[in-house]
């Protein structure tokens, strides 16, 4: 299947749910139910979006981890009350599909008029519970879900986190070039961009001025990106900043921005460089993705812990 098959097979798979405005007319019929509705979610296979990139099912260049927060999410007690939170979902950059998010929304929708339990501790047990079995399911991989209530101590934990979720040890990119004196002309993701030169220092670069667009409704999607790699070769500073202003009018799935990334600072730096690329994306419909690639899985428990932890609450960047 060639890169064109590919993006007609993506858009008629995201098309489902996303573009349409859910409101029960004759256009879409679509209504939030009042029982949990597994139909709703939409598996994406991974491979429609890895193929162009020369990414192998197989032999993946990276590990990683996909991190999904949901801020609206509700059920109810047994006796009426509406229990409210916040759910972490995580699950392996192996797995063969992803979940399309707007068909996750739609899903953790219908759960907001649904009974799970007499108690808040039964009631979120049954919450999380139920929502990992039904992912899992969906994308055939194990699915972790965390549920932290909006009022209690673990709530409080994901404004005032005390456990970041990277590593603050970053250097912005602005930082590190002298901006005004630059050029910023290309808006479409070219790896020619990328400027090599020699290396051998550890290097952590930030910026906030990621910025790609959903592929169906073009809406854009704004992001942390962390970079740190370190081998025999380097990118410049100015290149790499360059680079990432590129994606501006690029249309793909957040998980595909960051395998982009990853997978063209692979293919210049040297086989034995070290990489981790993790984009943190502002959250878009009740939901913030965050997907995280790296050449091991040391580096990703090193520099992002909190971000891959399942019971660790997320910490919010600026952007986010």
């Amino acid at each position: 299947m060639d890169n064109m098959d590919n993006t007609i097979e993506l858009n008629k798979i995201v098309g489902e749910h996303l573009g349409k405005a859910g409101d029960g007319s004759a256009v879409d019929p679509y209504v939030t139910p009042d029982n949990v509705d597994t139909s709703l979610l939409v598996p994406v296979p991974r491979y429609l979006n890895r193929e162009q990139y020369n990414i192998k099912e197989d032999d993946l260049p990276f590990e990683g981890v996909d991190v999904w927060n949901a801020y609206e999410v509700s059920c109810l007690l047994n006796n009426g009350y509406p229990l409210s939170g916040i759910i972490k979902i995580t699950y392996d950059v192996a797995s063969k599909c992803i979940v399309e998010s707007k068909s996750l929304k739609l899903y953790l929708n219908s759960y907001n008029m649904v009974k799970l339990g007499e108690s808040v501790v039964s009631a979120s047990d049954e919450l999380e519970m139920r929502i990992g079995n039904d992912l899992s399911d969906a994308l055939e991989t194990p699915v972790l879900v965390k549920f932290f209530r909006n009022y209690n101590g673990k709530f409080s934990a994901v404004r005032h986190n005390p456990t970041p979720t990277v590593s603050e040890h970053f250097d912005y990119l602005e930082d590190c070039v002298d901006l005004e004196k630059m050029t910023f002309d290309i808006f479409n993701e070219s790896a020619d961009i990328l400027d090599i030169r020699d290396g051998g220092l550890l290097v952590k670069y930030t910026t906030n001025v990621l910025r790609s667009n959903c592929r169906v409704t073009n809406q854009p999607d704004w992001g942390d990106v962390y970079i740190t790699y370190e081998g025999p070769k380097d990118v410049t500073p100015e290149s790499l900043l360059q680079y990432i202003v590129s994606m501006r009018k690029e249309n793909h799935f957040h998980e595909e921005i960051c395998e982009c990334i990853f997978k063209r600072l692979k293919d210049v730096l040297e086989d034995d460089t070290e990489i981790l690329v993790a984009c943190l994306y502002t959250r878009r419909g009740g939901i913030d993705i965050n997907p995280v690639r790296a050449t091991s899985s040391d580096l990703i428990n090193k520099l992002v812990p909190a971000l891959v932890d399942s019971d660790i609450p997320h910490r919010k960047t600026a952007r986010q």
